[in-house]
C-alpha cells in the first residue's frame, strides 16, 4: 500500500528488495520530525542490493504509491553474483546510484530551486524512459507537492511557487499527475 515503510531506519535488514509497480522513496528523518527524501525508485530498481551486510538500518525506505515488491533472499544475490556479468551489472548498478546521489548532493548545496526541481524532473523523465514507463517527453509523476518539498528541502510553498515558475516558463506541462517536459536541454 501506499505510504507503507517496507524498512525502517533502526532495523535489522533481512532481504533485497526489487521495485517491480510503484514508487518508492529513501528517506531520514530528522529529531524535528522532517523527512528528508535522499532517493527515489522506479519500477526494476532494486532498492538496498549490499544493505543486507549491515547490522542495522542508517535509513528507511517507504512506498509513496501502492507498490509491487518483490522481496530476494541475500543468499540468492549472492549466488547470482558468481556470474561476472550479473556481477559487473550489479555493481554498476550501484555506481548509477553513487552517481545519482551526487547529482543530489550538488542539487541540495548549490542549485536554486527551480534548477533543484528541473533536475529531478529530468533524472525521473529519463530513468522512466529506461524502463519504458514514460511516453515521449511525458511520464506520471506521482509525487505530492509535499514529497516534492521532502525531497528538496523547502517548503510546500516555495514548491507550488516553482512548480508556478516552470509551466509560466513553459518548462514544464502538468495535466493531473502527468507532466510533460517539451525540452529537456532547456529545462
Amino acid at each position: 500500500r501506499a505510504h507503507t515503510d517496507l524498512i525502517q531506519e533502526g532495523d535489522n535488514p533481512r532481504n533485497v528488495h526489487l521495485l517491480l509497480e510503484g514508487f518508492v522513496c529513501r528517506y531520514k528523518v530528522l529529531h524535528d520530525g522532517k523527512r528528508q527524501i535522499v532517493a527515489f525508485f522506479v519500477p526494476g530498481d532494486i532498492c538496498d542490493l549490499h544493505v543486507h551486510i549491515l547490522g542495522e538500518m542508517d535509513h528507511s525506505i517507504g512506498t509513496l504509491v501502492d507498490s509491487l515488491m518483490v522481496e530476494i533472499d541475500p543468499s540468492t544475490v549472492e549466488a547470482l553474483t558468481s556470474n561476472p556479468r550479473i556481477n559487473r551489472a550489479l555493481w554498476w548498478g550501484t555506481l548509477v546510484d553513487e552517481g545519482t546521489l551526487r547529482e543530489w548532493l550538488v542539487n541540495m548545496g548549490q542549485r536554486p530551486a527551480d534548477q533543484q526541481m528541473g533536475h529531478i524532473f529530468c533524472e525521473l523523465l529519463l530513468r522512466l524512459q529506461a524502463v519504458g514507463r514514460a511516453e515521449g517527453d511525458r511520464f506520471t509523476l506521482p509525487l505530492t507537492q509535499q514529497e516534492l518539498a521532502d525531497t528538496m528541502g523547502v517548503t510546500v510553498v516555495h514548491v507550488n511557487r516553482v512548480l508556478k515558475h516552470l509551466r509560466r516558463e513553459g518548462l514544464v506541462e502538468l495535466n493531473g499527475r502527468e507532466i510533460r517536459i517539451p525540452d529537456v536541454r532547456r529545462l
